[in-house]
């Protein structure tokens, strides 16, 4: 156990260093020695306290518990689907969660000549509402689907097919909708960790405090269905009902996560992998909190790029994660392959 011991300790030093940066790095330079002021609550400059206070350290909270939620999510689906490639978005969800927001932004402005998403803290009130609301309803109907299919595979399909269902009613709404409109749309679909603030990221950071934990309860089931269906339930394991609680858990952190910053892709695909490589384990006793450490990492160098010097405003983090993350799951996907060879 040493070994995992001090990959903990180090993915944790991590953390700490990039979030640390995460403060000190942004277009306005602020001293290390005035950030230290600023978070012990000593009078310094009103304007770096508030860069720091409402910007760029709620920024770096919402990344880290965003990238760990949505790597947990990765790693159950791949777990509940035994696939490699399954991620947050494989049944449809984020895709019921865009639908929901592309409701609120896009068709709203059709109806009511107004869309709520230029109205300010309630548009995003409502945006945020919208993905929730969307997310769920395909969750739920991925739920009831689930009590009447018996194979992984069926269930994975349908929720592809499902995902691509709301890819057309969206599709359509672009269609009919004001240039504004969709341009909102897209820029929401762009993904971001820095829209959220205030009471708004205290209630995000709570959620997913109380998600997280509750999705290590789910860690013995999930080692089980490693052993396949039948090997599972000859040990006692109720497959649908174990298949059911992970499903709803990664749905509700995914919509949790793409409510408050959008469909923030790449992380749960990739960040599974990237545990796995590093602890050289399947046993979800220690990759449950590798992947939250893992994804805590890559959401925090991702928020970190998107916000270098010489930008104005911010990059996409979408763009960000896949330019960062494809190549380390590329070298950590080849490195695998060559100890296979040499062994």
């Amino acid at each position: 156990m040493r070994k995992p011991l001090l990959l903990t300790f180090v993915l944790l030093a991590v953390i700490v260093v990039l979030a640390v940066a995460n403060l000190l790095i942004g277009s306005v330079r602020i001293p290390i020695e005035e950030v230290c002021r600023i978070l012990l609550g000593e009078d310094t400059n009103e304007i770096a306290s508030n860069i720091i206070w409402k910007s760029r350290l709620p920024q770096a909270l919402t990344a880290m518990v965003a990238g760990a939620g949505l790597a947990v999510s990765g790693l159950q689906m791949q777990t509940v689907f035994r696939n490699p490639l399954a991620g947050p978005s494989v049944l449809g969800i984020s895709n019921g969660s865009a639908l929901g927001v592309a409701v609120v932004v896009l068709l709203s402005g059709r109806i009511g000549g107004v869309a709520l998403s230029r109205l300010g803290y309630l548009g995003e009130t409502a945006m945020s509402v919208g993905a929730v609301v969307g997310a769920l309803a395909v969750m739920m109907l991925i739920v009831w689907i689930s009590q009447k299919v018996k194979g992984n595979v069926t269930l994975l399909i349908i929720g592809v097919m499902i995902g691509y269902l709301a890819n057309a009613v969206i599709g359509v709404l672009k269609f009919l909708s004001p240039e504004e409109d969709v341009k909102a749309f897209v820029v929401w679909g762009l993904g971001s960790f820095s829209r959220v603030s205030g009471d708004e990221m205290i209630l995000f950071v709570v959620l997913m405090c109380v998600m997280l934990p509750l999705s290590c309860l789910l860690v013995k089931p999930m080692n089980l269905l490693l052993l396949g269906d039948r090997y599972a339930a000859n040990l006692g394991l109720n497959i649908r009902r174990a298949r059911l609680s992970v499903i709803v858990c990664s749905g509700v952190l995914v919509a949790i996560v793409t409510a408050y910053c959008g469909p923030i892709m790449f992380i749960g695909l990739a960040v599974p992998h990237l545990a796995r490589a590093l602890f050289r384990t399947s046993d979800h006793r220690l990759l449950m909190h590798a992947t939250m450490l893992c994804g805590a990492i890559l959401a925090l160098v991702c928020s970190l790029i998107a916000r270098i010097p010489g930008f104005e405003g911010a990059l996409p983090v979408n763009s960000v994660t896949a330019l960062v993350g494809a190549p380390v799951i590329g070298v950590v996907l080849f490195s695998r392959r060559k100890d296979d060879v040499g062994e």
